[in-house]
């Protein structure tokens, strides 16, 4: 299973900035990590082994990036203005530099996104805020209010990055054309979260999957279920 390490100078965040690259060809899949979580998260906690199947036989290359949620909504030490800006950066740096380079490396027309708990917000956001590059969204467990992290504070950045705020006005035709599950659990802490978001997506009538998984919770097992099984889906 091939492995790739790339750091580079980020233009988007003005830093350095990591991610590894799993498989040789195939639809690509960008999987943001939970919260604060790192690149190599996935492949620590056996998440990439789970797909093994599919980036063996090159359905699907897998683009892991680094968090900045750190830096971002759980900074407390600064304003709610600025975590929404970067978490706008964070946005920009994977619509400019990974969704971009993930394309033309397997000549694919958009990108898979997923990921497991906060990182399922991060595949949302990003799928709903670019359906023109997105043709899968697999969140696991995610949220998707995040009005918690920003202490009552609220601009038009916080409303662009908060998906159960700017789905219900967003009317790109792409979105009705994505494949989109949104996977929680019976016992999940976040299954009020993906009810909500499913509700919304029913009432403009747009194709989804309510995935509730019985008798589990909000942790890894369930989401190494998942996630094979959604790669499944990609056609």
């Amino acid at each position: 299973m091939r492995e790739e390490y790339h750091k580079w100078r980020s233009p988007s965040l003005g830093k350095d900035f990591e991610m590894l690259v799993f498989g040789e060809a195939g639809q690509p899949v960008i999987l943001f990590p939970t919260s604060k979580g790192s690149y190599y998260q996935y492949k620590d906690q056996g998440l990439i082994e789970t797909a093994r199947w599919f980036l063996e036989n090159k359905k699907v290359k897998i683009y892991c990036p680094d968090s900045i949620d750190a830096f971002s909504w759980y900074d407390r030490s600064i304003t709610p203005a600025r975590r929404a800006y970067h978490q706008n950066c964070y946005d920009q740096l994977i619509y400019t530099e990974i969704a971009p380079r993930a394309l033309r490396e397997t000549s694919y027309a958009k990108v898979a996104v997923g990921g497991c708990s906060f990182g399922g917000y991060h595949a949302v956001n990003f799928a709903f805020r670019h359906p023109g590059m997105t043709g899968y969204c697999f969140s696991m467990s995610g949220i998707f209010d995040i009005r918690s992290f920003t202490d009552g504070y609220y601009d038009d950045t916080v409303y662009y990055n908060n998906p159960v705020d700017f789905i219900p006005g967003d009317n790109d035709p792409a979105l009705w054309n994505m494949g989109i599950v949104l996977g929680t659990a019976d016992a999940d802490s976040c299954l009020a979260e993906n009810e909500r978001l499913s509700r919304i997506l029913a009432q403009k009538n747009i194709s989804h999957w309510l995935d509730i998984r019985p008798n589990r919770t909000h942790d890894w097992p369930v989401w190494k279920e998942m996630f094979p099984h959604y790669l499944s889906l990609i056609r």
